[in-house]
């Protein structure tokens, strides 16, 4: 029962059937003190129409300090004294009371901080676009192991027509690469785009000011666009690129399987041209791609030369007549030894350029986790001859069964760069341990979809026997000593 329900029942039943006080209360289960306040109060509205006065606030232990506690607020604002200090200098003045009433009276007279109100402005047709990153972790049913997947978005916020693109890093080479994809894909350059506070794009911030740095402004006169950004600690001034990540994860992300990386980023296209461009925006109440329609005679166009993003540093020839290059090392001809070349990265591509300035070679880029850490060498010219040929190896250990055959081959697709290293190892472990534990091993490996050696090794040193330990020692009817 509501108060305004009781106050009626009570008033009605003591006026218009003269129950008393003690009955009142025993029957609606409260106190006769509170029976008498709801009979005052009806009598009072009925005579002058005025709530009854309210009852005398008694003093507080906080009373006496209260005017410190202003002068505190009024002299540190930024950042404002926290309760517990607060607490601690009115302790050094001598109040006794306690941190709870003090927590109240604070957060009486500071007031609840509301939230700053977010301003959606719709832009006019090509003027601006937002991009931005996130990462996320997906399963490939290829390995059955969950990998690291950053998606790159850009958005144009006329039309709300979307670009995204998995890439591995957010290096500021792989930024502006992905920057030229969404202007290819748009078929055009908004005259205003606007980033968070990275550092691909921004240097520092002064009086206020952003600071991009040299290449980001090269990259934008280019094509030329003004950079924009955000203000530190403010993700709400880019919300119109942060809110297509959430739908990114409830549609493409979600109930979907990807096989490898290359299944991933097909899916994905697929995805943002037969869903993305198609559904009915919330905000706009219309298809992006229709509004995209619209926007592309205002976006800029396209330059006849896109910018030039590649890597290039100048890199000392070693007396391996090699040029080192993230990890890994590359081979010039020997009479470039002790001389310096201009190296140039780009696209998975690396050149080597001699001192006059022409290409020397050009070499894939190494896969991160290559076994082999020479490009391009032979054997013999600075380092050991290879090893016998594989094929000795495989006819090995395909002779040991149809399984090892199976377990042999899927190790030379999950592992391309290193599917030789693993499967010498595993045939290694012959020396140590019987055939069929061997094949046992193997099979459980397969079973689990992993496909490296050490696997296999762990295996059959928990669950094995070695070849030299005897399984009957000690004899049963051997007393011990």
């Amino acid at each position: 029962m509501n108060d305004e329900s009781l106050e009626h029942n009570i008033v009605s039943l003591y006026h218009l059937r003269g129950w008393s006080i003690r009955k009142l209360a025993t029957d609606f289960g409260i106190s006769r003190g509170r029976v008498r306040r709801i009979l005052a109060r009806h009598e009072s509205r009925r005579e002058s129409g005025d709530e009854p006065k309210a009852r005398v606030q008694r003093a507080s232990k906080l009373d006496p300090y209260k005017e410190y506690i202003g002068e505190l607020l009024a002299t540190y604002t930024d950042p404002p004294p926290t309760v517990e200090r607060i607490f601690e200098l009115i302790g050094e003045k001598g109040y006794r009371g306690g941190r709870t009433i003090l927590g109240h009276y604070l957060s009486g007279i500071r007031g609840k901080k509301t939230k700053e109100p977010v301003y959606c402005v719709q832009e006019s047709p090509g003027q601006r676009a937002s991009h931005d990153w996130s990462e996320y972790y997906l399963e490939f049913s290829d390995t059955g192991q969950k990998q690291k997947v950053i998606f790159f978005s850009f958005i144009l916020q006329y039309s709300r027509r979307q670009y995204i693109e998995p890439v591995g890093d957010m290096s500021r080479s792989t930024l502006l690469d992905c920057l030229i994809n969404a202007f290819i894909y748009l078929d055009g350059v908004p005259r205003q785009i606007k980033s968070d506070n990275q550092k691909a794009c921004v240097d520092r911030w002064e009086y206020g000011r952003a600071v991009f740095n040299k290449t980001y402004l090269g990259f934008a006169t280019h094509y030329r666009f003004t950079p924009l950004t955000i203000r530190p600690g403010r993700p709400v001034e880019n919300l119109k690129i942060e809110r297509p990540f959430y739908y990114l994860e409830t549609n493409f992300l979600n109930a979907r399987r990807f096989a490898n990386p290359r299944d991933l980023k097909q899916q994905l296209s697929r995805w943002l041209v037969e869903v993305n461009d198609q559904r009915i925006h919330r905000t706009t109440g219309k298809k992006p791609l229709d509004l995209y329609t619209e926007e592309l005679p205002d976006l800029q166009p396209l330059p006849r030369q896109h910018y030039d993003t590649s890597q290039t540093d100048y890199r000392l020839v070693n007396n391996e007549a090699c040029v080192a290059w993230q990890g890994y090392f590359y081979r010039v001809p020997a009479h470039y030894m002790n001389q310096q070349c201009l190296v140039r990265h780009c696209h998975g591509q690396l050149t080597i350029y001699g001192p006059d300035h022409s290409p020397i070679v050009q070499y894939p880029v190494a896969e991160p986790g290559r076994e082999d850490k020479y490009v391009g060498q032979r054997p013999g010219a600075g380092r050991p001859a290879p090893g016998p040929d594989m094929s000795q190896t495989l006819e090995r250990l395909q002779a040991l069964g149809p399984v090892m055959a199976e377990y042999v081959e899927q190790v030379k697709k999950h592992k391309p760069g290193s599917w030789r290293h693993h499967l010498k190892k595993v045939l290694a472990l012959k020396v140590t341990y019987h055939s069929q534990d061997m094949i046992r091993a193997v099979q459980r490996a397969m079973n689990y979809k992993v496909y490296e050696s050490a696997a296999v090794q762990t295996f059959l040193q928990v669950n094995a026997p070695k070849k030299n330990e005897d399984t009957h020692w000690p004899p049963p009817n051997t007393a011990r000593q």
